[in-house]
């Protein structure tokens, strides 16, 4: 196919790509759009929740929930810039996504993505703080110090991302501009340019394990130092306390990471890209979906939290009713 393709072939320039999504069978389309749709819902409620309850909740007014705050606001954005495009696709059948939205969706993912990195680092941080040097948390992670790292983990996504991205921009489309994903990443466009991508995929391999390793090795140094503190507590109940302030961050960051590796540590785009097209579909719909449920059930405070709000709520119906 060609459709939107420029006519003039001395500057290889496409206007708009087909994305050919995850299936063509009509029925299984339907209960993707409806599993699509259902846990998009969720984690958009679900993160909405969670950025409520710590912005009005005294007792959770620390630095753990301001990041966890920061956190859900880029899970609520790195789903609604993969997620709401491909349902519109499913259901209107147009596959078409013009050059200039498909750049912007590559550009804000990619940015969330990584950003997500540098902010579970430093969630990391906050609770080696937290439990290895207990009577300097507050002096450490002052509000003004919690404000620095969440600015410095966007610029540092917005730094990874910009040489990457340059390059892209001056990628060449000839006859192919069919992309085979429900989404603009980089691998399939990668596939279908007929330019040499050699360099573009060494700077994006690169790109990637610089972040990878960076932020992989402040979660593993923290969580180290956590673990041996954590092991000398004298009590088998400040051990179990300790333990299950950090469990709900692990459980993220292990998913993150893991599903992650599949994506962003591809060596070769011009590799079939199905197993990440399934990736990126548990990325973007499933583990912000599940994030909230993680943060809640695991965390006392959260869901005092919540449900104080409920009865609140509740109060204020039965008045007004």
């Amino acid at each position: 196919m060609q459709i939107g393709q420029k006519s003039v072939m001395k500057n290889y320039t496409v206007t708009a790509f087909i994305l050919l999504g995850l299936t063509e069978d009509p029925q299984l389309q339907v209960l993707i759009f409806i599993f699509l749709f259902f846990t998009y819902m969720l984690s958009v409620t679900g993160n909405l929740t969670i950025i409520t309850l710590t912005s009005v909740d005294p007792h959770l007014k620390t630095p753990m929930y301001y990041f966890l705050q920061n956190f859900s606001f880029l899970e609520i954005s790195f789903t609604s810039a993969c997620i709401p495009r491909y349902l519109y696709n499913i259901a209107t059948g147009d596959k078409v996504i013009t050059y200039n939205a498909c750049v912007v969706q590559v550009f804000f993912t990619d940015l969330f993505a990584l950003t997500e990195f540098f902010l579970l680092a430093a969630m990391s941080y906050d609770r080696y703080v937290a439990i290895c040097k207990p009577l300097h948390y507050v002096t450490i992670m002052s509000s003004r110090v919690c404000r620095r790292l969440t600015v410095s983990c966007w610029l540092a996504g917005l730094l990874v991302i910009t040489s990457p991205l340059s390059l892209g921009l001056n990628l060449k489309f000839c006859d192919l501009n069919v992309i085979d994903h429900f989404l603009c990443d980089a691998a399939p466009l990668l596939k279908i340019s007929c330019s040499d991508t050699w360099f573009m995929e060494q700077t994006v391999l690169i790109c990637a394990t610089l972040a990878f390793t960076l932020t992989l090795t402040c979660v593993v140094l923290s969580y180290s130092y956590i673990i041996k503190t954590i092991l000398g507590f004298p009590s088998a109940q400040q051990r179990k306390k300790a333990f299950s302030t950090c469990s709900s961050h692990m459980i993220v960051v292990s998913i993150t990471y893991g599903a992650c590796m599949f994506i962003y540590m591809n060596p070769t785009a011009k590799e079939e890209v199905t197993i990440n097209k399934v990736v990126s579909l548990l990325i973007s719909s499933i583990s912000p979906m599940l994030n909230p449920f993680i943060y809640t059930l695991r965390n006392k405070q959260v869901k005092k939290a919540f449900n104080d709000s409920i009865k609140r709520i509740a109060s204020f119906l039965s008045k007004i009713n």
